[in-house]
C-alpha cells in the first residue's frame, strides 16, 4: 500500500487530465474549490468552470440544465450539502430525468470528523441508492478514484461519486483496471466474507491481516459500485465461506 493520497485529491487530478481530451467537460462548485480540489481546474479552464456559491440547490439545477445542452457537468461539494441541501433537485430533476450529471461529493462519512457532526454525511449512500437510474461509486484509493472519474464521464446517466477528506493508502496494483459494476476480491479466505467500500476497504484488509496472524482467514471484497451492486461476486464468496 504505497503512494497514499486523498480520494478528493485524485478527483482534482482526474478532472485536469480529462479536460484535455473531453471538451464537453464542465465543473461546478459550491464555493469549496480548495476543499473539493477543483481549484486547479478553475484556474486552468475558467470558461468551463462555474462557482455557484453556497447554493447547492442552484448547483444541481444548473448542472442539470448544462447537461441538456450536451455538456458533461461534474457538480462538486461536500457530501452532506450535495445530498442534504439539494435532494429535491437531484431526485426530481437529475434522477427522474435520467440527466447526465455527475455529483462529486467529497468529505463523506466520518472522514470529516474535524468539522463536527453537522458535516458527517452518513446517510448519503442511502439517499442516493433509492433514486431511479442513479449509479453510486465509492472508490478506495487514488488510482481507483482517477479511473472512476473517467468511467463516470464516459457513462451517459447520473452518477454519485463519493469521496473522502483524508489521505488513504493505495490498495490496488499499478496494472489495476476498474470494471463497471464489478466488486473485487482483495483477499481470499474461508472463515467469513467481509464486504467493504471506500476508505473502509483498507481497514478491512488490515483487520484480515491481523486475523490471519491468529489463524483466521477471512475473505475481503471491495465493493466500489454500490449501485449497480455486484451480487454475483458477493454471493459466490458467501457460499464458500
Amino acid at each position: 500500500m504505497s503512494n497514499p493520497v486523498a480520494t478528493r485529491t485524485a478527483y482534482g487530478e482526474a478532472l485536469m487530465a480529462l479536460a484535455e481530451k473531453e471538451p464537453r467537460l464542465v465543473v461546478l462548485d459550491a464555493d469549496l474549490t480548495k476543499s473539493t480540489m477543483t481549484a486547479n481546474f478553475a484556474q486552468s479552464y475558467p470558461q468551463r468552470f462555474f462557482n455557484i456559491g453556497i447554493a447547492e440547490a442552484d448547483l444541481m439545477g444548473i448542472a442539470a440544465g448544462l447537461s441538456t445542452t450536451g455538456l458533461i457537468p461534474f457538480a462538486s461539494s461536500f457530501a452532506i450539502f450535495a445530498t442534504g441541501r439539494a435532494y429535491d433537485q437531484i431526485r426530481n430533476t437529475i434522477a427522474m430525468g435520467r440527466l447526465n450529471v455527475k455529483i462529486a461529493a467529497t468529505h463523506a462519512g466520518l472522514s470529516v470528523g474535524e468539522d463536527g457532526a453537522s458535516h458527517q454525511a452518513l446517510e448519503d449512500i442511502g439517499l442516493m441508492r433509492g433514486l431511479p437510474g442513479m449509479t453510486i461509486i465509492v472508490p478506495a484509493d487514488g488510482e481507483e478514484t482517477y479511473q472512476a472519474v473517467h468511467l463516470a464521464a464516459a457513462y451517459n446517466g447520473p452518477v454519485y461519486l463519493r469521496l473522502g477528506r483524508p489521505v488513504v493508502p493505495q490498495i490496488h496494483q499499478d496494472d489495476f483496471q476498474l470494471a463497471w459494476g464489478k466488486a473485487q476480491v482483495m483477499r481470499e479466505g474461508n472463515a467469513a466474507t467481509v464486504c467493504a467500500t471506500g476508505h473502509m476497504t483498507a481497514l478491512a484488509l488490515q483487520a484480515a491481516a491481523d486475523l490471519s496472524a491468529r489463524g483466521i482467514e477471512i475473505e475481503v471484497i471491495h465493493v466500489p459500485f454500490i449501485k449497480p451492486l455486484d451480487g454475483e461476486t458477493i454471493i459466490n464468496s458467501v457460499r464458500k465461506t
